[in-house]
């Protein structure tokens, strides 16, 4: 079996993993926190990633115990993603493909996530929920292509929840949903916010200028706490997340559903969705942080996929891209 390595930086995590035959040999990661209140500018996070990305790759191969000589193929996320750190990691991509004389395949980063999701969790043809700061979409395979059934019109849930994170001053560390998630634990008040589903669309950016307008008036006074405002927030986004879900579960008769992405961690969005598959005699598939949150080992069980399958990219195409939908690869390794 092939031995692939896979590059991913198209945020703020850089990793780098290494897989043969579904099995994770290695799969390293470092992130770019900044300090609370702040979020992270492409310049600085393309800065962190060369700053860190050489030890990344030696820490991947020695953790595998293998060499350059024991790799059959490289991969880097192609997009979608910012572009500054996106372009920091292919160029190294491209150049240790060019160095250890293997082909390389640029990789769309949601596409890693699913293949990666399918992979842990086992999951055949699950309907696909993708949450992360980016991207949200709803996605069901068909015809040798993941069909988009609703996404965001806006901003992504990710973002939303970063952006509030920084309204109330949270630690980027280890990330803001995180801590997010962790007060809303304690939150004993539920404040009613916009619920904004539009047919199999959801929209975060009105709703977040609402919140953000209540936690200025109503922290001050007293009314409510930050956690009340967190458990809110996450019991309202996630409610139209789980909406969406189950009404593309329906329209695909599906009996499994799968959560990716940065978000996908939160085990509230998970009991939530838990409960709704369960209600349709469905099942939840949904991994932890080590492979929700970005990482180098599901862009190599994509790119696996891919190379299996006979595609590889040429090296004047090893560009990038801010904007690559799920929509526009064709799956040809699925039936």
């Amino acid at each position: 079996m092939p031995t692939v390595i896979g590059f991913e930086g198209s945020a703020n995590k850089l990793g780098i993993g290494i897989v043969r035959d579904g099995e994770v040999l290695s799969n390293p990661r470092h992130t770019y926190i900044t300090p609370p209140g702040e979020g992270f500018q492409p310049r600085d996070t393309a800065r962190h990633h060369q700053q860190h990305i050489m030890s990344i790759l030696r820490r991947a191969l020695d953790e595998a115990k293998l060499t350059p000589k024991d790799i059959d193929c490289v991969c880097y996320t192609k997009g979608p993603g910012m572009a500054a750190p996106l372009l920091s990691v292919a160029v190294v991509a491209r150049t240790v493909a060019q160095l250890w004389d293997v082909p390389i395949i640029g990789v769309n980063h949601c596409i890693g996530h699913i293949e990666m999701g399918r992979q842990v969790t086992g999951a055949q043809n699950p309907t696909v929920l993708y949450v992360s700061g980016g991207n949200t979409q709803v996605i069901a395979y068909s015809q040798q292509c993941y069909r988009i059934f609703g996404e965001t019109i806006d901003i992504a849930v990710g973002n939303c929840l970063d952006r509030f994170a920084r309204i109330l001053k949270l630690s980027n560390d280890p990330s803001p949903g995180y801590n997010i998630e962790q007060m809303a634990k304690k939150g004993e008040q539920y404040i009613e916010l916009p619920y904004v589903v539009k047919g199999m669309d959801v929209s975060f950016s009105g709703l977040l200028s609402f919140i953000e307008d209540v936690a200025h008036k109503k922290l001050k006074s007293g009314k409510c706490t930050p956690a009340d405002l967190c458990f809110s927030l996450q019991e309202t986004i996630f409610a139209m997340l789980v909406e969406i879900t189950e009404r593309a579960m329906a329209h695909c008769g599906s009996s499994e559903v799968l959560i990716v992405g940065g978000v996908g961690c939160n085990m509230r969005l998970q009991e939530m969705m838990g409960k709704m598959a369960e209600e349709r005699g469905a099942s939840l598939c949904a991994t932890d942080d080590r492979y929700c949150i970005d990482n180098g080992a599901m862009i190599a069980q994509a790119g696996l996929e891919m190379f299996n399958a006979g595609i590889t990219t040429p090296l004047e195409e090893t560009w990038v891209t801010q904007r690559y939908r799920t929509d526009e690869v064709e799956v040809v390794w699925r039936d």
